[in-house]
């Protein structure tokens, strides 16, 4: 069963049970890109619903729709929220024309759905349109890409719990390794030593601070367009409807929403996407530097560093037996290369806007919610999956530890730069241990000796 709706196009058929129109048609039928549909995303088809729900509001309230037709509208807003049919928005993600097919997306299935609320049948536009009255005082220039901030805001949280999840996780990390000493590296050579639980807390406080810079970058989010319009005139706004609708889109949000200062500029401005996209950048470097390590640190068994074992997740080869590879680090990286990938994609779009409007924002939006949604998963599978089941081989970091030549470092201040040169040299040239060496040339006696690389001595200032 089918049912004809109309538009400056033509007649086409839709199905009789869909909530979406003709614009949602024709954007099923244009654009089969990606495979991937806006359903894929539910919080920025919650944002959009919500910024319906905020501009209908202060139509009503600024005497421009109905009270019957603006409290059905609000009603559909509110199922959508709820996360009721999500099967009814099937647009591509990858999207001429702006964000229009999105944007009429949202407006189709508000408006059928109040349409049913209002006792009348699925299509009949006159009594409640997708344009005359749900898309009243907007145009796609001004709500989609407020839909995409208060989107970027709602999946920014679940980012931030994932991460916060991920801290914890490494402090406690840090506190189960404090006593275990092992050998800092710089340039990949022995450095000084210093404690794993040293290390695992280094891990959580620079991710502490991308909580912090995301937040930063997401409230940049907070200043939106809605009024707008086209092309940042607001032409067929109603006068007072742009603060009106930021005030209400707060209100139903909890986000201190406000309007911009200049609205030409907000309407083709991308800079809070830039922005917070470059932030999630700055994240994936550090995440994935962070696996790298502990790629490191695991390797081996036998032949190489094996200070910590990693949780066996699968076996690791098709033709070597007992083979065990570090796959959830392996996938962290690969996630990150996707997420700077993304970072790419969101600075050149930008660049790429002409004129009064960015006609590239549909990529935008894409990439930036897909980037969030990857970094949530993987902080998520990286948490459970590897860091809470590290453990430690304590006596075999000891070990390295006591008979690298990076120890000498801990005797200039007792021995002098020259003396400590002298003996690293000749252990490097011999084998023989620096301790065994001190030992014999009478630089220290043992008790001094023992005092001074006592592995708590090392690891702090003193």
């Amino acid at each position: 069963m089918n049912r004809t709706e109309k538009d400056l196009i033509g007649s086409l058929n839709i199905p009789a049970d869909a909530y979406y129109g003709i614009h949602t048609q024709r954007a099923i039928n244009n654009f089969n890109i990606s495979g991937v549909k806006l359903s894929h995303f539910p919080e920025f088809i919650k944002a959009l619903a919500y910024v319906k729900w905020a501009a209908a509001e202060s139509n009503c309230q600024l005497q421009a729709l109905d009270k019957k037709v603006e409290e059905s509208i609000i009603k559909a807003c509110k199922k959508i929220v709820s996360g009721e049919y999500l099967d009814q928005f099937p647009s591509d993600m990858l999207q001429g024309g702006a964000g229009t097919s999105t944007n009429m997306n949202i407006n189709e299935v508000i408006a059928n759905i109040a349409l049913e609320d209002m006792g009348y049948q699925k299509g009949e536009y006159k009594y409640c349109s997708p344009y005359d009255h749900v898309n009243l005082s907007q145009s796609t220039n001004d709500a989609y890409p407020t839909g995409l901030k208060l989107g970027i805001l709602f999946y920014n949280e679940k980012l931030t719990k994932a991460l916060l999840n991920l801290v914890e996780s490494l402090k406690n990390k840090g506190k189960e390794f404090a006593h275990v000493i092992t050998m800092g590296r710089t340039h990949l050579q022995d450095a000084i030593p210093l404690t794993l639980g040293q290390e695992f807390n280094a891990y959580a406080a620079t991710l502490q601070k991308e909580i912090e810079y995301l937040k930063y970058n997401a409230d940049q989010c907070l200043e939106i367009n809605m009024g707008a319009t086209a092309v940042g005139t607001g032409l067929n706004a109603i006068p007072g409807y742009a603060e009106l609708c930021a005030k209400t889109l707060a209100k139903i949000t909890g986000y201190d929403f406000y309007p911009a200062e200049n609205f030409v500029e907000a309407t083709s401005g991308t800079g809070a996407f830039v922005a917070y996209s470059s932030a999630l950048k700055r994240l994936t470097t550090k995440l994935s530097k962070m696996a790298n390590d502990l790629r490191i640190l695991t390797s081996g068994p036998r032949c190489g560093i094996y200070e910590i074992n990693l949780p066996p997740r699968q076996a690791g080869s098709s033709i070597m037996p007992g083979k065990v590879n570090p796959v959830i680090a392996e996938v962290v990286s690969q996630t990150c290369f996707k997420v700077m990938g993304n970072d790419l994609t969101v600075m050149m779009a930008s660049e790429a806007g002409q004129l009064q409007l960015n006609v590239m924002e549909p990529v935008i939006t894409y990439s930036i919610l897909e980037s969030q949604n990857l970094l949530t998963n993987v902080i998520d599978c990286f948490r459970t999956n590897c860091i809470d089941g590290i453990t430690a081989n304590e006596e075999h970091c000891k070990s390295l530890v006591m008979n690298s030549i990076g120890i000498v470092t801990a005797l200039n201040p007792y021995i002098g730069y020259n003396n400590s040169t002298s003996i690293a040299k000749e252990a490097l040239e011999t084998g023989e241990s620096v301790y065994n060496l001190v030992l014999k040339k009478n630089v220290l006696s043992k008790e001094e000796l023992d005092k001074i690389l006592n592995p708590e001595n090392m690891v702090g200032t003193k």
